[in-house]
């Protein structure tokens, strides 16, 4: 099971990366608005939440995983091909914040999935669980609000193609 927790965590250590990157991406692109705003705080709790996750990767032992990290890199790079923005109501910047939500609601799980399990191991039961998956709730919240708000001036958009008549 150890092995198996091992690579469950270095999957969402990839994932962290592509996350930060992301997010970094945003909020260099959307200085001084909601959306830049939005990304610099997540960025801080999301690089603190990589942080816990690193820790238990190195107590399992793998220590994350360097092809999973370079391929999390390089998925990031790739993604600016379909991910491109320039305006806060573009369809690029709104699947970039709908993967990020996707992304935190990943991680939320992660932090359930270990909650349920903390009795059963030692290195899990000094982690604050109830704390983590509040964090999570909060950054899904955050980036839901303004993907909502998002998707609203997407349909909006001159040009954007609704499927009704």
């Amino acid at each position: 099971m150890a092995d198996q927790l091992a690579l469950y965590l270095d999957d969402h250590l990839a994932g962290a990366r592509f996350a930060l990157e992301l997010l970094e991406r945003i909020r260099d692109s959307f200085p001084g608005k909601p959306l830049g705003d939005l990304a610099a705080g997540l960025l801080t709790e999301i690089d603190a939440d990589r942080a816990v996750l690193q820790k238990l990767a190195e107590e399992y032992g793998s220590g994350g995983s360097a092809t999973k990290d370079l391929t999390s890199w390089l998925a990031e790079k790739a993604s600016r091909l379909k991910l491109r923005f320039s305006g806060e109501s573009e369809l690029g910047a709104f699947e970039a914040v709908e993967t990020l939500a996707l992304g935190v609601l990943g991680k939320l799980k992660l932090w359930q999935a270990l909650s349920a399990i903390k009795a059963a191991d030692a290195r899990l039961q000094a982690l604050d669980f109830e704390t983590l998956i509040n964090r999570a709730r909060s950054q899904h919240d955050q980036l839901e609000a303004i993907r909502i708000k998002m998707a609203a001036a997407l349909v909006q958009t001159p040009g954007f193609e609704t499927g009704s008549s």
